[in-house]
């Protein structure tokens, strides 16, 4: 196969000119540094050089187009990204998780039983806008409406509310009989040939039975959920790319039990930018609150408050203002000084006027 089918384009190519001779491939898969790559000759079991192991330089994540040694099946460096899907680690530690690289789409999947929540939903699409994919709400397990009597209409008018821009579509990866409403054939419609996407949510949500569906092969195992409370169990370990019939290319993530936001700080307005873009409607009243750094907490004449939204909408949206603050701080040295200092600032001056005794 040629490597346009995999997703080569204009962006890659220009990454080559002037660089050693190497064999350009795509990870397709990864499992203990150990890495699938596909070429247009073959698919290569490859691991990573030592050179690239100790540069710091980009690591291998699924999706990633790599340069090949021509004479042994080993990565000498990783091409720059065009988009990047990454979270926090769910650790302590303040470190990068790259969940998937180079997705055009991705599609954020929710069940419809007592999986679905708008919360997380937000934050998903705050994930994707830092990525640079383009989101796509999948509202999974439409058939499930009439049993449950939910009201199908709302649901996808509230989901389209939280950002007019997305595409909200409700599906049923499971057939059903003597009915094809809900089907998948609207989801190869938003990719054309070559393009990847990728599904991405928490466990129990349907994606493995997507990407069956629309294989037309048991290629990922799947199980029921939990009847208490409709959560699933992690039946995707790994991260994996397929060519789906259609031309384009689909990622299969690990369900995610934690979604904690990441972003590349070097540019500190971006996150910001990608944050309020998520919640333009709130960003649209900011601009009539009296105070322009108004925390839209009980300050006079603030437009937020004044307004009828959701609160759990706004308490979100802080929320997660908070957590990228935070990471910014973390990992921005001179605003670590800074914050160093203003605390020890603070500790001496406690040191220095104790409290008096009123008694």
């Amino acid at each position: 196969m040629l490597l346009h089918q995999f997703g080569w384009n204009d962006f890659f190519e220009s990454q080559l000119a002037g660089a050693p001779a190497g064999i350009p491939g795509r990870v397709a898969s990864a499992n203990h540094g150990r890495f699938l790559v596909w070429t247009e000759a073959c698919e290569v079991d490859a691991g990573v050089s030592g050179v690239l192991r100790k540069s710091g330089a980009l690591w291998p994540a699924v999706g990633d187009w790599a340069i090949l040694r021509t004479d042994e099946a080993v990565i000498d460096r990783v091409l720059t990204r065009k988009t990047c899907v990454s979270r926090k680690q769910p650790e302590r530690e303040i470190r990068e998780q790259v969940l998937a690289a180079n997705v055009d789409v991705l599609f954020i999947v929710s069940g419809l039983d007592r999986n679905y929540n708008p919360r997380r939903i937000e934050r998903f699409l705050v994930m994707a806008n830092e990525s640079g994919a383009r989101p796509v709400v999948l509202l999974n397990k439409a058939d499930l409406a009439p049993p449950l009597k939910l009201d199908l209409a709302g649901i996808v008018a509230s989901v389209q509310q939280l950002s007019p821009a997305i595409t909200v579509l409700p599906i049923s990866a499971r057939p059903i009989t003597g009915s094809s409403d809900h089907d998948l054939d609207a989801l190869p419609a938003q990719l054309a040939p070559g393009q990847t996407a990728a599904l991405i949510g928490s466990s129990g949500v349907g994606k493995s039975t997507i990407l069956n569906r629309l294989l037309g092969d048991e290629r990922q195992r799947t199980t029921a959920v939990r009847a208490s409370d409709s959560r699933g169990r992690h039946t995707t370990t790994t991260r994996q790319l397929f060519r789906m019939p259609g031309g384009w290319l689909l990622m299969d993530l690990p369900g995610l039990r934690e979604v904690q936001l990441w972003s590349n700080m070097s540019n500190s307005e971006q996150p910001r930018q990608n944050l309020e873009a998520s919640f333009d409607d709130i960003q649209a009243l900011a601009g009539s609150c009296r105070f322009r750094d108004c925390t839209h907490t009980a300050e006079p004449g603030c437009a937020v408050t004044a307004a009828a939204l959701d609160p759990a909408r706004l308490a979100n949206f802080k929320k997660m203002q908070k957590e990228l603050a935070h990471l910014e701080r973390r990992t921005n040295p001179r605003l670590a000084k800074e914050t160093r200092a203003k605390g020890n600032a603070i500790e001496k001056s406690v040191r220095q006027h104790p409290k008096r005794d009123s008694s």
